[in-house]
């Protein structure tokens, strides 16, 4: 167990950060679903739009890798557009 004050306060806002960024990721998995489920292409390019709003967000407070948040956009927009 952590014996320094800032050892205990690392071990709490780690705590915290790593319930944060579950949550984040867990989100961004449900979206990455719905857009890959979709057969409208209507529906589909609102859950695109919702997903990529997600990723950059996530990117940008680096919860992820901004190279993996583009490689995911281009992915899901690439398989959005093949619905016909």
């Amino acid at each position: 167990m952590a014996q320094h004050k800032s050892a205990i306060k690392r071990i709490r806002s780690s705590a915290r950060r790593t319930q944060r960024n579950n949550t984040r990721e867990s989100q961004m998995k449900t979206l990455i679903k719905k857009v890959r489920q979709e057969k409208d292409k209507a529906k589909a390019e609102v859950a695109l739009k919702e997903a990529v709003s997600m990723l950059d967000k996530l990117a940008q407070k680096r919860s992820i890798h901004p190279n993996k948040a583009a490689n995911q956009k281009a992915k899901l927009t690439k398989l959005v557009n093949k619905i016909k």
